[in-house]
């Protein structure tokens, strides 16, 4: 009865972690077909090194990671949720316009390197070092430096 129970055991833990979350590579032509028009708009100089797809119980998100280093990640559907360009520049266009209004006269000759948004709003990193975090109206919540 306890090798069954210990058996039993084994298969249901085996079971979670196939189940849990993984990632795995994916072709870029079977990402959401937004994903791949961002790509196409925004990135279509850069070589992708690696695309994949992460699933768990819940979500399912996309990460495409150039060769350069810079990184752009989707939700199930293919919004962007985050772009990080550590080593070159967001694309402006992918800034929202009262972002870049607000960020271009706070701070001018600064370049974007990453942008995230969520539900909450938007986090950008300036090439100056500050952080500045904005809620859905565009308003400043929060500065780091």
């Amino acid at each position: 009865m306890k090798k069954f129970m210990f058996l039993l055991a084994s298969l249901f833990v085996w079971n979670l972690s196939v189940w849990a979350g993984s990632d795995k590579p994916i072709a870029m032509e079977k990402m959401p077909s937004k994903a791949q028009q961002f790509i196409k708009q925004y990135f279509a100089g850069s070589a992708v090194a690696v695309s994949k797809m992460d699933s768990d119980f819940i979500n399912r998100s996309y990460d495409v990671i150039f060769t350069n280093g810079d990184k752009v990640e989707f939700d199930r559907k293919g919004d962007w949720t985050d772009v990080d360009c550590q080593y070159s520049q967001v694309p402006l266009d992918v800034i929202p316009a009262p972002i870049h209004t607000y960020v271009s006269k706070a701070y001018p000759n600064v370049t974007y390197k990453k942008i995230e948004k969520d539900r909450k709003g938007y986090e950008v990193k300036l090439s100056n070092g500050w952080e500045l975090k904005f809620n859905r109206s565009f308003q400043v919540v929060d500065l780091d430096d």
